[in-house]
């Protein structure tokens, strides 16, 4: 067969294999257009689960006359127009194809009004010859798209359907995601003449919250934080719920308002939950990231369920560290009310989810993320070091001692032919203090930022020589103090609750500060880190006489004064 130009009736189709999978692709396009319009109600009816009938009203900017038939081509869009714009993609659509593919299989009507336009057009067109017909027609400002028949001219493709109650439930799912990306536009679907949904818009807070228990039910609300985490161009806002679900069905995750079913996004947030829920359940989530849109390649998948970021293991580690940091502080608050996620067990960040991306060849200089993040790149000497600090601890062990865990802060032990009982956060605070003394620091998986009053600002200034030397790397920035650095092994400490506590301190009382914000008294550990923190105690060569070399020695007879 020699090579020719495919006929455009049969190019149409092909893209719409790709395009519309079933009636809910349908939807999910229609309803992205009258998003891109500026819609601020949308209204969706289905009859017979989408096989019979779609219909699409909208409030939006509407088609002028001249541009409505032209609206049916194949890459016929509005939304970008160069290479550029496809680099910063900000709409929902830029393909140009949705319209045109579903025609190409479907009966589709579509009329339309602008404000600035006296009468309303009405555009027809069907899957065979694809020819257009123009009529004016009554109409409201906005647009209005219905489809009739979806698949009648492409017989297999029909088959493949399945009932119409499966393919409402694949409509309604789409719904209530695009519902959960947008707050400010109302949302109704009706099937089969009858109103099953209605999201109102929600302008505040609280309207929000709301919306977000229609669509994942009020008793998964009662048990959803509230997410806030910002890290230079980087967002993550949203609702985390802590409690196991035994079902993935409550997971949505939008990045620039687009909803996304993605590999290292997924991965970065199962690797959160690790040791938090119970083997076969779930998280429950409902989470928005926002970065720039040159950062993002949304152009890689034909439905637009996956992205490319181009600083991949900058965002996974971002989303993985917020979340994981609301983790450790819910399972220190609650205690035995879920399994300890505590900082001395957090894990660090795999990156097996994804091969790296190839860098873009461009002549733009690298955006400030990508500058500050090979800025925080350690040093061969400081990584050498902090492996050798590493191996140190790893082969500082002692034999096997006997040992029980009481009210999970008390270790009774037998060793060296006597009975103890030590409180283990005193194990804690003493290994804080001996990694102070390390000159090796360590950069943060995410710089924590904490906002300062001018108060704040005039204590910092006067602590900043002294929180140097103590291993915190500290930057002022406008209103906002930003943390990169920490000490060699104290990364997984909360320095967003340890910090505010440093300033309020006086100087020679920092270190003690620290270590009591590290370990407090009324910490609950679990038995494999109370064993851990007095196997290494104990394994210390000398380790009476380090006690009275640190600069704030504790008494020579401190495991003494716990014994029997």
């Amino acid at each position: 067969m020699p090579i020719q130009i495919l006929p455009a009736r049969l190019a149409n189709q092909i893209a719409a294999g790709e395009v519309v999978e079933r009636p809910a692709s349908v939807i999910k396009e229609l309803i992205e257009n009258s998003l891109d319009a500026g819609a601020s109600r949308i209204d969706i009816e289905v009859d017979k689960g989408g096989h019979k009938r779609i219909l699409i009203r909208d409030d939006g900017c509407g088609i002028p006359e001249a541009e409505l038939k032209l609206a049916l081509s194949r890459h016929a869009t509005s939304k970008i127009s160069s290479l550029d714009d496809l680099e910063r993609i900000l709409s929902l659509g830029f393909r140009g194809e949705a319209l045109a593919s579903i025609s190409a299989v479907a009966r589709l009507t579509i009329s339309s009004k602008p404000a600035a336009q006296a009468q309303g057009w009405q555009a027809r067109a069907e899957g065979r010859d694809m020819d257009v017909s123009m009529a004016p027609v009554a109409h409201p400002d906005g647009t209005s798209v219905e489809v009739l028949d979806l698949f009648f001219n492409t017989p297999a493709r029909r088959k493949f359907l399945r009932t119409e109650k499966t393919e409402f439930t694949h409509i309604d799912e789409v719904v209530r995601r695009i519902a959960l990306s947008r707050f400010d536009v109302a949302f109704s679907l009706r099937h089969n003449g009858k109103m099953l949904r209605q999201y109102p818009r929600a302008t505040h807070a609280q309207a929000q919250a709301k919306r977000v228990g229609l669509v994942c039910g009020n008793n998964i609300m009662t048990s959803m934080l509230n997410v806030q985490s910002e890290m230079e161009s980087l967002h993550l806002t949203g609702w985390l719920c802590t409690d196991a679900q035994p079902t993935n069905d409550t997971q949505y995750f939008y990045v620039n308002g687009r909803m996304m079913r993605d590999k290292l996004i997924n991965h970065a947030i199962r690797q959160a939950f690790e040791d938090w829920l119970p083997t076969d359940t779930h998280p429950a989530f409902v989470l928005y990231l926002k970065l720039d849109a040159s950062e993002v390649d949304v152009n890689v998948h034909p439905a637009k369920h996956e992205v490319r970021f181009h600083q991949s293991r900058l965002v996974h580690d971002f989303i993985y560290q917020a979340l994981r940091d609301m983790l450790v502080q819910v399972g220190t608050q609650e205690g035995a009310g879920h399994p300890q996620v505590t900082p001395a067990t957090a894990n660090e960040p795999r990156h097996n989810y994804i091969q790296p991306l190839q860098p873009r060849i461009t002549e733009q200089p690298r955006s400030y993320a990508t500058a500050r993040s090979a800025e925080r790149r350690p040093s061969a000497v400081a990584v050498n070091a902090y492996q050798h600090l590493l191996s140190q601890e790893q082969h500082n062990t002692a034999p096997e001692i006997p040992c029980m865990l009481v009210q999970q802060r008390y270790l009774l032990s037998e060793w060296q032919e006597r009975c103890w009982l030590v409180a283990v956060h005193k194990l804690q605070r003493h290994k804080l203090l001996t990694k102070l003394q390390s000159d090796i620091q360590q950069p943060l998986l995410m710089p924590v930022s904490l906002g300062v009053d001018k108060t704040m600002q005039l204590q910092y200034q006067t602590l900043a020589e002294s929180l140097q030397t103590l291993g915190l790397d500290l930057q002022l920035v406008r209103d906002k103090l930003i943390l990169r650095q920490v000490p060699a092994g104290l990364r997984h400490l909360n320095w967003s609750a340890i910090l505010p506590q440093l300033l309020i301190c006086e100087e020679s009382e920092l270190s003690h500060t620290l270590v009591n914000a590290a370990a407090p008294p009324h910490q609950d550990y679990d038995r494999a880190q109370a064993y851990a923190l007095w196997h290494w105690f104990v394994g210390l060569e000398e380790w009476q006489q380090q006690l009275r070399q640190m600069g704030q020695a504790l008494p020579q007879n401190w495991l003494e004064n716990y014994a029997n």
